[in-house]
Order: structure tokens, then sequence, then C-alpha cells
């Protein structure tokens, strides 16, 4: 089986059409996993979960979807995120409001637990430093968990001996999974953070035991002149073009 693992998507219809056209170029998928925030920021929300509810796929819940529809407040964002998450709530059908409320917080598919943050506060935490990350394999089962939140691709390994590393998840890299325990963060697709403004997405071969990480470009301009249109905060607008 192969399936696409993708994190905040945040309503950037551009970027997530491109990263979805090159799945295909790539032989396509049997499923995609979710790992969360699938509006927030962008200005295509219902867009976004319309075509990611077209798909066999998996998805949890991230702070901005929960936001979006009331059952998180935005009280810890900073002012630009809660006037788009405003605005997000106000673009959203009955049913995309019923999709996002069903979102599960954790979800498990063979050896992968999926969140949106971390295993340990899956809307919240940031996994992004050695420390943090190798505390949070004690609240996680499964040899492997995805998750996204920082929009930024990283590869945290527990070792046999106890001892918690980082790397970064570049384009083009292969994980071949093994003994070690894992926590991957396959980056954004609609709002890098990583210093390249290119979504972010991996590719999990359960076969091969493999996880491919790819970057692609898209249409920056054409999220932002929406945005602009919809009268979006202005450093949302500008952070596309320098993946920040």
């Amino acid at each position: 089986m192969r399936c696409a693992v993708v994190a905040d998507i945040h309503a950037n219809l551009a970027a997530f059409t491109a990263v979805l056209e090159d799945i295909e170029r790539r032989g396509g998928v049997d499923e995609v996993w979710c790992l969360g925030d699938v509006v927030g920021y962008g200005p295509d929300p219902h867009s976004c979960i319309e075509l990611l509810r077209g798909f066999n796929h998996l998805c949890v819940a991230g702070n901005h979807d929960w936001a979006a529809i009331g059952r998180l407040s935005t009280s810890d964002f900073n002012p630009y995120a809660a006037a788009a998450c405003r605005w997000t709530g106000q673009q959203l059908s009955p049913d995309d409001v019923a999709y996002l409320d069903r979102l599960p917080l954790v979800t498990h598919k063979g050896d992968f637990t999926l969140v949106h943050g971390s295993p340990r506060e899956p809307i919240w935490e940031y996994l992004l430093s050695p420390g943090s990350a190798g505390e949070n394999f004690a609240f996680f089962s499964s040899p492997f968990c995805l998750v996204g939140h920082s929009h930024v691709p990283l590869v945290f390994e527990y070792s046999q001996t106890g001892i918690c590393s980082v790397s970064e998840f570049l384009d083009g890299r292969v994980l071949e999974l093994g003994e070690n325990r894992m926590i991957i963060n396959p980056g954004g697709v609609g709002q890098p953070r990583d210093g390249d403004p290119r979504a972010s997405y991996a590719i999990y071969d359960s076969e091969a035991r493999l996880v491919s990480h790819y970057r692609v470009p898209y249409d920056i301009g054409a999220t932002q002149a929406k945005m602009v249109d919809y009268g979006l905060p202005m450093p949302l607008v500008n952070r596309l073009s320098y993946g920040i």
C-alpha cells in the first residue's frame, strides 16, 4: 500500500492541488493521511476540505480546524491567525463544520500513530527539538508516529540505547523504517516554515517500508492574490513567498 502523508494544508488550494498532481505523477497512492490543519490562514477552506474528502483518507484534528468551528479558543493565537480563523469560520458550510467536528485527536493505522502536534499534546505541542521529542516516545506505543503543526520537515529517531536524535527531512530523502522508533514530520503543504516556500509532503510505501519526502513548487501568487481580495492579513500573505 502507498499512502500520501500531508499536513498543514491551511486552505491553500493551489499548494494542495500541486501536491496531488505530483503524487499522481509518481504513480498515485491508495490513501491520503492528513495530519490536521486542513483550514486556517489560507483563502480556500471549503474547497480544500471538499478535495480531501474526495480521497480514501484519514485525518486528525489540528488546532486551526477546531478553532474555526469554535471548539478551541483563539486566545492563544497571534492576532493575524485569530483574524484568519474568524474569517475561515464564516466560509464553512454546515457539512464542513460537521466534518471538522468529527475529526479525532489521535488515530492509528498499521505501524503508525497520527497526531497533529504531538502524542503528548495532540493539538498544541510543537516538536522541534530532540529533548521534547524524546519525551514524547513514552506517549505512543506504535513503532512510528506522524506529526505536523510546526510546518518543518524533521525526523526524530529513538535509538535502542534511548538516545533521541533529530535530522532534516530533506527533499528527495528516503527513510528506511527499521528497528528504531521514529517521529516523522512531512512539513507543511500550505504554509512551509523552513525557509523553502515549496509545498512539502511524503509518501509511505508499506511493502518497501520506505517514507520518501518531496517538495513541490506551486503558484504562490495565485494564493496571495486571493488572500488580498478576501482581506486576509498581509503578514500571512507575505510569508508564503519566503517559507517562514
